[in-house]
C-alpha cells in the first residue's frame, strides 16, 4: 500500500484519534482505549466572539514540558498535550510525515469538550541538506500538496508571536467525509528547523469552534 493510500484511508481516524499509539505501533483496540469522551463545556463561537473568555493553560515547548519544541506557546485550558515518538518500524509511520515536515506534539482537545487536535510538525535545521527549502509559505506548500484530498488553499504572511510566519486555509475531501472538511495551519523558520502548527477537526462547526485555541498558539508563541 502506498503511502499516499494510507494516508487517505486513516485520515478520518487520525482526526479524531490518537496518531501517537498508532505511530507506535499499537492497535485500534489501544488507541480506543486510551480515548477520552468529551468534555460537558459551554460553546464557543470560534471566529465572531467568544461566549466566554477562553482561559488559558500551561505553556507548551520548553524543556521540562509534555513536548519539547523549538518555541513555546501557550495552549488553551485542558487541551492536553503529548508528544509523538515515532518508530520507523511501525506500519503507519507515514502518517507522521507530511511535506517536508514531521509530526511531533498532539494538543488533544477532548478534555476541552471539542473532537479535534493542534498538531505540531517540525523538520530539518536550515543548511543541512535534507528538505528543499525552509521559507515558511514553501513549507506549508509542501505540507497541502502531500495532503490527500485537499484544496482550495490561500496562503497569508502573518505573525506568530513577533516571528514572521505564513498561513494557509484550505478545504479537505475524500471518500471518508460527506462533505469537504477545513484544514489551517501557520509555519515559521527556526535555527532548528521549520514549525508547522496545524488545526484540523472533523467538520466546520468543531473547527470554528476550536480556532480560538489554535489563535491563541500562534499569538502567544516565541522561540524557545
Amino acid at each position: 500500500m502506498t503511502r499516499g493510500t494510507v494516508r487517505s484511508a486513516l485520515r478520518a481516524v487520525l482526526a479524531a484519534g490518537p496518531a501517537a499509539l498508532a505511530l507506535a505501533g499499537c492497535s485500534a483496540d489501544g488507541v480506543g482505549a486510551g480515548s477520552k469522551a468529551p468534555a460537558e463545556r459551554p460553546a464557543v463561537d470560534g471566529g465572531t466572539g467568544t461566549k466566554a473568555p477562553l482561559a488559558k493553560g500551561p505553556r507548551l515547548g520548553a524543556a521540562g514540558s509534555a513536548c519539547e519544541l523549538p518555541v513555546i506557546f501557550d495552549l488553551a485550558a485542558d487541551w492536553e498535550p503529548e508528544a509523538v515518538d515515532v518508530d520507523p518500524g511501525a506500519d503507519f509511520t507515514a502518517l507522521a510525515e507530511q511535506g517536508t515536515v514531521v509530526l511531533v506534539c498532539e494538543i488533544d482537545a477532548k478534555p476541552a469538550g471539542h473532537i479535534g487536535y493542534l498538531r505540531v510538525w517540525t523538520g530539518t535545521p536550515p543548511g543541512t541538506g535534507a528538505g528543499p527549502d525552509t521559507d515558511p509559505k514553501a513549507v506549508l506548500e509542501a505540507f497541502v500538496a502531500d495532503e490527500p484530498g485537499a484544496g482550495e488553499a490561500v496562503y497569508t504572511p502573518v505573525k506568530a508571536g513577533s516571528v514572521a510566519a505564513a498561513e494557509v486555509t484550505y478545504t479537505v475531501g475524500g471518500e471518508a467525509r460527506d462533505e469537504p472538511g477545513p484544514g489551517r495551519a501557520f509555519a515559521l523558520t527556526t535555527p532548528e528547523g521549520p514549525v508547522v502548527v496545524h488545526l484540523g477537526g472533523p467538520d466546520l462547526e468543531e473547527h470554528r469552534r476550536m480556532l480560538p485555541a489554535y489563535e491563541l498558539a500562534k499569538k502567544s508563541l516565541r522561540l524557545n
